[in-house]
């Protein structure tokens, strides 16, 4: 009989996600930042302990105060709401009808069954329905939903649905190619396999208009 805790690994394992919102409970913010870092720094000083190591060593002491202050902080930030980028927009003026597309988005999350990184590329693009968004608000999107506990699948289509929603138009597609160190460097240890997700929306479900977008992001960038 499979035990739920063989059931859960399982699950990990086999990188099934649960649902296409992060899984935040309602009283996630009725703590601090600094009452986070408190409490975790003692929940990673105790698994140190747990596992033998010597935390009275310099090069040890300070690494649960590290860790708690990277969580909270860094690397999943992106679980405030607080911290959402600002996503304003501006009218279309010059009347630019194509597709626009930001390529290359550099993208570290991490993997919540396994809490190892995710590191990959992002490729967005979308067509103005009379509103256009800063450039940079488009890397700032995708660094905000990446900087949680994720899966793949669910971070594509976040960042797809902000997109449409900020910029009022169904017209947005995402392409992330990322590396699961998950997979890299434990389990079958397959260094050189990558994980590809893709979201469609409006007219990049047209054949044509998602082939041209993919031609886009395989265009070499030279300067």
């Amino acid at each position: 009989m499979t035990t739920n805790d063989e059931f859960q690994d399982e699950i990990g394992d086999n990188h099934i996600p649960s649902k296409a919102t992060n899984p935040i409970r309602n009283d996630a913010f009725d703590i601090t930042d600094e009452q986070k870092i408190e409490s975790i720094k003692k929940d990673v000083q105790s698994i140190l302990l747990t596992l033998g190591m010597d935390l009275t060593d310099d090069s040890l002491k300070g690494t649960p105060n590290r860790v708690a202050k990277m969580f909270v902080k860094e690397i999943f930030g992106g679980l405030n709401p607080n911290k959402k980028p600002n996503t304003s927009t501006f009218d279309n003026n010059y009347k630019y009808g194509e597709m626009l597309v930001e390529k290359n988005i550099t993208l570290y999350s991490t993997c919540e069954h396994h809490l190892l990184p995710i590191i990959g590329r992002a490729h967005v693009a979308y067509i103005s329905n009379g509103k256009v968004i800063g450039l940079s608000k488009m890397n700032r999107i995708v660094d905000y939903f990446a900087k949680r506990p994720q899966v793949q699948e669910r971070l594509t289509m976040q960042i797809v649905q902000e997109l449409q929603r900020a910029l009022g138009t169904d017209d947005v597609a995402c392409v992330i190619d990322a590396k699961h160190l998950c997979v890299n460097s434990r389990g079958i240890r397959d260094i050189e396999s990558s994980t590809v997700t893709a979201e469609y929306g409006g007219q990049f479900k047209n054949e044509l208009k998602r082939r041209e977008f993919l031609e886009y992001i395989k265009l070499e960038t030279k300067f």
